[in-house]
């Protein structure tokens, strides 16, 4: 009963909401031009299929090469600070700082750099991913449990094997939250860098290439649907860092195990 409770409450919610838009667009005599219906949206989606898939896929490329990095280099430099606080000290305001510069300021120099394209737009997406990695990581290696460093201490363990045994399992969930809002800022990121620094082929670009196209020939249905698969594509990385997430910690950390119990 839960389980289709689940589902069924939903599923009432965005009937309700439909209904609505409906409603206000009928009372109010609301244009399309101003607010499309949502069978308007729906066709038009339809109609510009092959433009959105190509979007999408080109959205979601920068999406993941970006994403990836971000996690990538995030660990191994959050790994790297947690050897030493005076590391830590040294490095982390610097972090701060990339991380306070607002990405419409380094995505010129970006382009600059790298030209438009899918280049930028993965620089730009690494750039708004790569802080929450840092920062969870981070405080996941220097919170591991003092007693337990001590007890390896006085087993003579090396560096190396209180970092692999001990540091690494012990960051790791704080590593996969850092990783989970990385997962929802990619997409964000990438249709920034669409937007900011995208190029097109034959006309078509990723998603915040093609929303300026839309808009500017007045296409608002189309417009529409360009959010309704940005919305599609956050959720397919949403959904797929969640399943990384739960397969990691599933067998031994508590959170899960209590709740798959």
């Amino acid at each position: 009963m839960r389980r289709q409770l689940f589902w069924v409450f939903p599923v009432v919610t965005g009937l309700a909401l439909l209904a609505l838009w409906y409603g206000l667009k009928w009372a109010l005599n609301i244009e399309s031009f101003i607010l499309p219906a949502p069978d308007e949206v729906l066709r038009a989606a339809w109609q510009e299929r092959h433009t959105l898939a190509s979007a999408a896929l080109r959205t979601g490329s920068g999406a993941l090469l970006g994403f990836f990095a971000a996690v990538g280099i995030g660990f191994l430099i959050s790994m790297f600070m947690a050897l030493s606080i005076r590391i830590k000290q040294s490095f982390y305001p610097y972090i701060l700082i990339i991380q306070m510069t607002p990405v419409i300021i380094l995505a010129p120099i970006f382009v600059l750099w790298l030209g438009q394209g899918l280049a930028s737009i993965t620089a730009i997406t690494f750039m708004i991913c790569f802080f929450p990695v840092v920062a969870n990581t981070t405080m996941g290696f220097i919170s591991t449990d003092q007693n337990l460093r001590e007890l390896f201490t006085m087993c003579k363990a090396t560096r190396f094997q209180e970092i692999r045994h001990l540091r690494i399992p012990a960051a790791m969930p704080y590593f996969l939250t850092g990783v989970k809002i990385a997962g929802t800022l990619a997409p964000i990121g990438a249709i920034t860098g669409d937007f900011l620094a995208g190029s097109a082929d034959n006309g078509i670009g990723g998603i915040g290439f093609m929303t300026i196209a839309y808009f500017s020939q007045l296409k608002i249905p189309a417009l529409f649907a360009t959010g309704m698969v940005a919305c599609a594509l956050g959720f397919l990385f949403v959904g797929g860092v969640s399943l990384f997430h739960w397969l990691i910690l599933r067998r031994w950390h508590d959170s899960l195990r209590k709740a798959d119990s």
